[in-house]
């Protein structure tokens, strides 16, 4: 485990003397825009496993991504060595098509205490949904961010996130009506306890989301990655590309269709992602918007 290596994946040099919101803030957006939000290991033949070490080698030295349960315990370890007050928490995950909160905790999420103040730092959730910044645990208070505007609420100790989006411009009509389009400016996201948990809470998870036939994860290859003004998604074989606030209160979505000889050279580079196995895109309609 080498802070220094790690740092040479994300591109951060910035001052590390400081364990306050600023650098936590930098560190944090270097590695949403280094570190992809994938599950491509599911449609290749290789397996999830959440040994930080394993994780570790993944994300760092092969370069590739993850999901929420390597970014944020990769990024949890970062900030611990740090000196940071990280710990993390369990939330359940919006399904929009169910218009339910999941029944099973799948998503690991990280709260950081500074001077007294809490904040939920995810590094894990993708596409329109990654902050960009750590939000602030407050009950009620719009916090806008390049993607929108994010808002937790608090009921009965239960907290829930929910993000506001822009309008939506998409110069291909064909993909005006995408399944992959979200259709609300207003969307749930997650809800979640503040009681702590550990890795180990997330063990049967981790198996079942990459190996039951009802997960999403088994129904759609997923690549995202965070840029410099928007996101860009490989979902399947559809590459979508968004710009945030493309005009005033308006998002541009790009949406384009790949050839399968297309998938790997996409992925190497628009996400710097190259497999030691091949991939087997995967894209089953619904469960899963932008």
């Amino acid at each position: 485990m080498n802070l220094e290596e790690y740092f040479a994946r994300t591109g951060y040099n910035g001052s590390l003397e400081k364990q306050d919101l600023e650098t936590l803030t930098d560190i944090f957006q270097h590695h949403i825009r280094a570190v992809p939000f994938e599950n491509l290991s599911i449609h290749c033949g290789e397996k999830i496993t959440l040994e930080l070490e394993h994780v570790y080698n993944k994300i760092v030295r092969k370069k590739r991504g993850g999901w929420c349960m390597e970014n944020n315990q990769l990024l949890a370890w970062v900030l611990k060595c740090l000196g940071y007050d990280a710990s993390f928490l369990g939330a359940y995950v919006f399904n929009p098509h169910q218009n339910m909160y999941a029944t099973l905790m799948t998503h690991l999420l990280v709260k950081v205490v500074i001077d007294g103040k809490a904040y939920i730092v995810d590094g894990g959730f993708g596409v329109s949904y990654q902050m960009w910044q750590p939000m602030e645990l407050v009950s009620g208070k719009d916090q806008p961010q390049a993607p929108g505007v994010f808002r937790f609420t608090e009921k009965n100790a239960v907290w829930y996130l929910e993000k506001m989006r822009r309008k939506q411009y998409i110069p291909n009509q064909n993909f005006s009506s995408s399944d992959l389009l979200e259709k609300k400016e207003c969307r749930k996201v997650y809800m979640f306890s503040l009681e702590p948990r550990t890795v180990e809470d997330f063990r049967f998870q981790c198996t079942y989301l990459q190996t039951s036939p009802d997960s999403l994860f088994t129904k759609k290859s997923i690549c995202t990655l965070q840029t410099t003004d928007g996101f860009r998604a490989l979902i399947g074989w559809t590459l979508t590309e968004t710009t945030y606030n493309y005009k005033e209160n308006m998002d541009l979505v790009e949406f384009v269709t790949l050839e399968d000889e297309e998938v790997e050279k996409t992925l190497k580079e628009k996400f710097n992602i190259t497999l030691e196995r091949k991939l087997v895109p995967v894209n089953v309609k619904g469960l899963y918007t932008i």
